[in-house]
């Protein structure tokens, strides 16, 4: 009977130690609660007791959490209607105020998406589109994340970062959209071939007209250098008449001799013809022999 009664007393204070020690974690922190009201804050690793049944623990993060928050539909500035879907980086600062206002891990999460939706939502309508796109989203996200992380410390979390994971058209406004940018995009073009065609109808005249003076040029120069040819023939030949004209004519009568007269030249002259001058008194003309 004894020895039943020390086990059942030993098991009863395994029970109870069992209930009453716990462990918090390097990357959590812990709050004891006895009867719904919170006792005590844990935030540093190691080994603790309670009282078993009339308290209880609750266990926080302490490492940064994040929260993906569901698309949703914004309108800018000069009315366009974008999709935003943003993501936020935040941590339990004060475990005690975050039990107290939203309890646990997915009302924080709710509570941080509604936060954070309603001053994007502000932002946004204080802008264009192109803002959003271009070199202002870092400046609106930045203050976005300001306005956040001073509304969440009234829950006791800090808000470490807020960014646009991703933003787009809604499907219906896209077609719209990419017409205008296709159509933008043909004009751009049918801009830039007009323009070389210019400058191509430019370059095809500058070429022409520097052929044509290419080749008047060429041409004078032949002409000249002809005609210098020519008058220095000219001079030649009358340099050689000058020395003696018997001589030149009979080797130029000789020379046409050559020309017209073959093995079948059949020729019908004037015995009176100066051609046969030659041919009828071989000596005649010539100079005398000295």
């Amino acid at each position: 009977m004894v020895p039943r009664l020390v086990i059942g007393l030993g098991l009863v204070l395994v029970f109870v130690a069992a209930q009453a020690a716990f462990t918090i974690g390097e990357w959590e922190q812990g709050m004891v609660v006895q009867f719904g009201n919170p006792k005590r804050i844990i935030q540093e690793p190691g080994l603790y007791f309670k009282l078993p049944v009339a308290q209880n623990l609750v266990r926080f993060e302490k490492r940064i959490l994040t929260t993906d928050a569901r698309e949703s539909e914004y309108i800018t500035l000069d009315k366009k209607r974008v999709l935003v879907d943003h993501v936020s980086r935040w941590r339990i600062e004060e475990p005690l105020q975050f039990y107290r206002s939203v309890r646990d891990r997915i009302r924080a999460m709710a509570r941080l998406d509604d936060i954070i939706s309603a001053r994007l939502r502000q932002e946004i309508a204080t802008h264009n589109f192109l803002d959003l796109i271009r070199e202002k989203r870092e400046d609106i996200m930045a203050i976005v994340t300001k306005d956040t992380r001073e509304t969440a410390k009234t829950f006791g979390i800090e808000v470490t970062d807020v960014r646009i994971k991703r933003l787009d058209l809604p499907e219906q406004v896209q077609a719209s959209v990419f017409a205008r940018m296709r159509a933008e995009r043909e004009r751009i073009a049918k801009r830039y071939r007009a323009e070389g065609e210019e400058q191509a109808q430019q370059l095809r005249a500058a070429a022409d007209r520097e052929r044509e003076v290419i080749l008047a040029t060429a041409y004078e120069s032949s002409e000249k250098l002809k005609g210098e040819g020519d008058a220095e023939a000219t001079s030649i030949y009358a340099n050689a008449f000058g020395k003696d004209a018997e001589f030149y004519a009979f080797t130029r009568r000789l020379q046409a001799y050559e020309k017209i007269l073959s093995n079948d030249t059949t020729l019908i002259l004037n015995p009176d013809s100066e051609l046969l001058n030659y041919l009828q008194s071989p000596g005649s003309g010539l100079p005398a022999s000295e």
